[in-house]
């Protein structure tokens, strides 16, 4: 039995399988985040290398810009919308995949909230959680 992360898009469009494990796996209340995801948060799994990531189907990729001045890419399936993955120009090796998108959404662990501080009161994450003003650096 295979230990990879697999998952993809709603409508199976957009694959993928991932051989690594993940450095980091968090909530992030940023405004970006809570606008993509259309709720409080967005919740991902970083993974340390895009070597151990096979994607198949063609995802529509868009750019924005992070408070930290960073582009983020966006990866969301063009047929049914949902988002897929983050990657990043500043630190290209890495590939975030959206914790929802998972077959199975119970390996996502949320060490740490992100930008906590952005966070509308009734999006109630786990208070237990370390809370981050921003992206932690390391």
């Amino acid at each position: 039995m295979s230990n990879a992360y697999t998952g993809g898009c709603a409508c199976g469009a957009v694959r993928y399988e991932i051989s690594a494990e993940p450095i980091f796996m968090n909530h992030c209340q940023c405004r970006d985040c809570q606008q993509v995801s259309g709720t409080g948060h967005g919740s991902y799994l970083t993974f340390p290398s895009r070597t151990e990531v096979e994607v198949a189907g063609a995802a529509t990729e868009w750019d924005s810009v992070a408070d930290s001045g960073a582009v983020k890419t966006r990866g969301f399936c063009p047929a049914c919308g949902s988002p897929v993955y983050l990657t990043f120009a500043a630190m290209p090796d890495l590939f975030t995949v959206h914790a929802a998108s998972l077959d199975d959404p119970s390996r996502f662990a949320p060490q740490m909230t992100t930008y906590a501080v952005r966070g509308p009161a009734w999006d109630h994450l786990d208070p237990d959680l370390p809370k981050a003003e921003k992206m932690p650096a390391n």
